[in-house]
């Protein structure tokens, strides 16, 4: 459940299993397969999140008494952060384990933890596409968010222990590498005391083999520039930024303890636009945090007008224990505002998004195909990450899979590009 981050956690579990000797399915079907185990790695960031996970482990305590699974286990953040309560509140579950239990786990299943496992983890996305984890952690204190009291103080992984896992992946076919972590911006300063980031992407690129290097999750104050200026000299690193603004009025950034002014944040966003030509910028926004006015939120629609994101989401504010928010500010924005806000904004990102897509009409461009669905063939451009951006609808007969073609964009809607090859 949860982030890719979670995802690369599973995998590593997987590992070590299948070296102990387990047969492992990622989210197998117990309708088609009885399983002795089933292991539940859970998300505990907002209150949707948490919903869904116990969701998920009340639809697996019902398998459990039809006999389709034997043992329920549960571990990850919402564990992590919750395991006495739910203890109590879920006997159905066997075992729960916190988010860095993977040797207990281990212990449980009556498996020897393998410290120098070469490939570290099963890949469970498609093989042309991994996510590569450069950390745990984060030592950021904005105000709604619980991550560091679930995950702790940052912790960088070692460039050349990155590089190598980097070098085993396109070697085992991936084309595609994902960099992810809480917040990549703080790469290195805790390992190296100076942030590494640009020095970490520029080594990856220079993989043999590796088509496309991507970053997710980057933080806005102190943005390491450099990092720029690698994306911009390197053709196989995606000229993709996702970073989460949050908000955009000096009132609201103060109150969620962001560190970074209005006028610092759209001297940025303009840095980031001239630095790289082309660039697709993704953001979350947070909209509903205590105290956000009228006011507050106009200057946030304005300021989504004006910069006309490439790709955007929005949250609303979870008033979540163990928070800054929690404890010091009144969740007085009601939920039905929120909710208006956030669909506010999600309306006029969809019109954005609609017109930036039909610009695209008639250009030819790259693509990378996931998968075959019906009538087409699935692909992303380097705009496009998996997951949670838009998609390339290719017509086609026998398109390989994990390659790239370059295709002519016929047509466009809010999300989705419909393209077909080009000549």
């Amino acid at each position: 459940m949860g982030c890719s981050k979670n995802r690369v956690d599973t995998e590593i579990l997987m590992r070590q299993l299948q070296a102990n000797g387990f047969d492992t399915y990622y989210e197998a079907d117990p309708a088609k397969i009885k399983f002795d185990f089933v292991a539940i790695n859970t998300c505990g960031f907002i209150n949707d999140a948490k919903e869904e996970s116990i969701n998920i482990i009340l639809e697996y305590a019902e398998l459990k008494k039809k006999h389709r699974v034997g043992k329920i286990v549960v571990f990850g953040c919402l564990s992590q952060r919750y395991r006495a309560d739910l203890q109590t509140e879920m006997p159905e579950v066997d075992a729960w384990f916190g988010k860095f239990e993977l040797k207990p786990m281990l212990d449980y299943f009556n498996a020897e933890y393998f410290c120098n496992l070469q490939p570290r983890r099963v890949v469970t996305t498609p093989p042309h596409y991994a996510y590569v984890k450069i950390a745990e952690g984060c030592n950021r204190t904005c105000s709604f968010c619980a991550i560091p009291y679930i995950t702790g103080k940052y912790q960088s992984r070692p460039i050349g222990e990155i590089i190598e896992e980097c070098q085993q992946l396109v070697a085992s076919g991936v084309k595609e590498i994902i960099l992810i972590a809480q917040d990549l911006s703080f790469y290195g300063v805790d390992l190296y005391k100076k942030p590494c980031l640009a020095e970490l992407m520029e080594q990856i690129a220079k993989i043999e083999g590796l088509c496309w290097l991507r970053i997710h999750y980057t933080y806005p104050a102190h943005f390491p520039l450099d990092v720029l200026d690698v994306m911009a000299r390197h053709s196989n690193i995606c000229n993709y930024l996702d970073i989460a603004l949050q908000h955009i009025s000096d009132n609201m950034l103060t109150r969620m303890r962001r560190n970074i002014s209005k006028e610092q944040t759209c001297n940025l966003v303009r840095e980031f636009r001239k630095r790289v030509p082309g660039l697709v910028l993704r953001t979350t926004l947070l909209v509903g945090h205590p105290d956000e006015t009228d006011e507050d939120f106009q200057e946030l629609v304005d300021f989504v007008k004006d910069v006309r994101f490439d790709r955007l989401g929005v949250f609303t504010y979870s008033n979540e224990e163990n928070t800054y928010a929690f404890d010091n500010y009144t969740d007085n924005v009601p939920e039905d505002v929120k909710r208006q806000r956030m669909e506010q904004i999600m309306a006029i990102q969809q019109q954005i998004s609609f017109e930036i897509n039909q610009r695209k009409i008639g250009q030819t461009i790259k693509v990378l195909i996931d998968r075959h669905e019906g009538d087409y063939y699935i692909g992303r451009s380097e705009g496009d990450s998996p997951e949670v951006d838009g998609e390339v609808l290719v017509l086609g007969i026998n398109l390989p899979i994990g390659n790239f073609v370059n295709v002519r964009v016929t047509d466009a809607d809010e999300f989705d590009l419909y393209a077909e090859l080009a000549e």
